[in-house]
């Protein structure tokens, strides 16, 4: 089973818009480094739907290549084509991932759980392989579609063990919570170290987070607290959240890119794919992470 913190690890690219494969295996291993259980690549943050599901299968092979462990691995499989979200699963199962994050088809709006249990049921069939592992992405404020509870345990039921798991990133305490208590067998990721500890003691297993790409350590720091039954989880649990209030008020790809620039001093986290837009004057953002000591 998957838990802990997961990075939703940020893509680097070359001034061209490729994939920059040093410097994002760098990345990767500077996330373990810090304490990251695992990597969520290719998701929200990742700018997966800017790029070509060959794009993406070539990036992690070369991750794997590069010594990246391939079972740190979450990679993002969403794509509306089924034959494009099926290549993504197997491609990821290929090379060694224990799971895959998986986006509802998103483009059409207002579609039935019946139209989006048929997605998934036609997804599990086709990859057809033992090894599939499924996390249930819901992120409702990006992609407006997403999985209520009834899906979800319609989808448990239909197929235990393949459905393996949810990142939730609705921003809903609530949700989360009750997901933790009624599908005690599913693993739930909160979308935001701000549900961290909360999850945790709900009985979920972690949190894949953007804002982890700069607070991997201290969401480590929350969770080993948390294992070890430390009552100053608490208190490192509200640092947390403060820290990650930092990016309020900056669009949270750029701002993260723009931070990793003044980190690394390296110019190619300055390049995004459009129609995504670098930060014009990332100053005000800067002091503010300075503030907060990250």
């Amino acid at each position: 089973m998957l838990q802990g913190v997961f990075a939703a690890v940020l893509t680097p690219m070359r001034e061209d818009l490729s994939v920059d494969r040093a410097a994002y295996a760098a990345h990767c291993r500077r996330l373990l480094d810090e304490g990251a259980h695992g990597l969520a690549i290719f998701g929200t943050t990742g700018e997966a739907n800017s790029l070509s599901v060959a794009e993406r299968v070539s990036a992690w092979d070369d991750l794997v290549a590069d010594g990246i462990p391939a079972d740190a691995l979450l990679p993002g499989t969403g794509a509306c084509a089924l034959p494009d979200a099926v290549d993504l699963a197997r491609a990821a199962l290929d090379v060694g991932a224990p799971g895959v994050l998986a986006l509802p088809p998103f483009y059409y709006k207002g579609v039935s759980d019946d139209g989006l249990f048929r997605f998934f049921a036609e997804l599990i069939e086709r990859v057809g392989d033992d090894r599939l592992r499924l996390f249930l992405y819901h992120i409702p404020p990006m992609a407006q579609v997403g999985f209520t509870p009834e899906l979800i345990g319609r989808l448990l039921d239909a197929y235990p063990g393949v459905v393996a798991g949810t990142k939730d990133s609705a921003g809903d305490a609530a949700r989360i919570e009750r997901l933790c208590r009624e599908f005690p067998d599913l693993t739930v990721f909160a979308g935001s170290e701000r549900f961290l500890l909360d999850t945790l003691r709900w009985g979920g297993d972690g949190c894949i987070s953007a804002t982890c790409n700069v607070t991997a350590a201290q969401s480590r720091r929350v969770y080993d607290l948390w294992a070890a039954n430390d009552p100053a989880a608490d208190a490192e649990q509200a640092s947390l959240t403060e820290a990650r209030t930092f990016l309020e008020g900056f669009p949270p790809i750029p701002a993260l890119k723009a931070i990793m620039r003044a980190r690394t001093g390296d110019d190619v986290w300055a390049n995004l794919r459009p129609p995504l837009d670098a930060l014009a004057d990332p100053t005000a953002l800067l002091a503010r992470v300075a503030n907060h000591g990250l």
